[in-house]
């Protein structure tokens, strides 16, 4: 039988991170956990590094890498814009299109959110969180096309420099894709199990804002903040954030865009007494499965609450 390139999340476990990358792997660590995971699947880092051997990308890619002057920002931005071009021109495989499309059509979700997820991602040497790319709402129409700008993204010069900066030249980094359906999530927000600023290890922060993830995050929008008792469930501080815009699914086309929240929902609680709570005890449930404290990405929408990432707080 030919290799099979794609995982879905419940043959993944955190063992995995070599061929599905931190993300993946922490994706299918808690499907198989019986956390509430969004279902997806993981194209494998072995499906980029055969798509840039096949095309002898490799070759290349190390010639122009070879040749930046990490003093000179713009030597490494116009490498990182060759090697993407020459990443987006080349065609994908032909049964590596079958395969991700066969897949996508599996999770029945008319749009996917298509992450990158390295394979030294999270790993001792280097944190990769938030140096690689995502797009949400892609559709069968572009699920390919955003595969491959993931792929790319291994190249960007944030990457790029961080790569040399962390002494990783010579290291062999790959790329895993994570397509997982999208939650259009009405609130959406960030936990930390242990309190990250004291460091209680009794009391959780978490933290809520409109729309999806992307916008907090990215530190666009202040959120509302909740600190929780680990030991009762009380809640120990509300900080209410008024919030004005949001992201959220495009009204035209594919993709995301700022869009003003409701003016009666701008100055608004974004989760209620009991909502923080359930989403408390997912996180507790979260950290006793890994036996260390976690940074989560959750997303809430039509009733029910759903993790999107996890990861070790790195910074205790």
């Amino acid at each position: 039988m030919a290799q099979s390139y794609i995982k879905f999340f419940k043959e993944i476990s955190k063992k995995d991170v070599h061929i599905a990358g931190g993300k993946g792997a922490s994706l299918g660590e808690m499907t198989q956990a019986g956390i509430p995971v969004p279902p997806g699947f993981v194209l494998t880092a072995a499906a980029f590094d055969r798509f840039i051997e096949e095309t002898d990308l490799d070759v290349e890619i190390e010639a122009i890498l070879n040749k930046v002057n990490y003093k000179d920002v713009n030597s490494v931005d116009r490498a990182s814009n060759v090697i993407r071009d020459l990443i987006h021109d080349e065609r994908m495989p032909k049964d590596l299109q079958t395969d991700i499309l066969g897949a996508f059509k599996q999770l029945k979700a008319k749009e996917v959110a298509v992450r990158s997820s390295a394979t030294a991602e999270d790993s001792s040497q280097a944190s990769w969180a938030g140096e690689l790319e995502t797009y949400l709402n892609s559709t069968e129409k572009n699920v390919i096309g955003n595969v491959k700008k993931c792929w790319s993204s291994l190249f960007t010069p944030r990457a790029i420099f961080y790569r040399n900066e962390k002494g990783m030249r010579k290291t062999k980094v790959s790329v895993a894709v994570v397509v997982q359906a999208m939650i259009q999530s009405e609130i959406s927000g960030v936990m930390f199990t242990v309190h990250p600023v004291t460091k209680d290890r009794n009391q959780m922060i978490i933290e809520a804002a409109w729309g999806l993830g992307e916008a907090l995050v990215s530190g666009q929008v202040t959120p509302d903040s909740y600190v929780v008792s680990k030991r009762d469930w009380s809640l120990i501080d509300v900080s209410v954030a008024e919030q004005a815009r949001m992201i959220a699914r495009k009204t035209l086309g594919t993709g995301v865009e700022w869009k003003p929240v409701p003016k009666k929902d701008a100055p608004k609680q974004k989760l209620n007494g009991k909502e923080i709570v359930i989403i408390a005890q997912i996180g507790k449930k979260i950290e006793e499965h890994y036996g260390k404290p976690e940074d989560i990405e959750w997303a809430y929408a039509k009733k029910k609450f759903y993790i999107v990432q996890s990861r070790p707080i790195t910074t205790l």
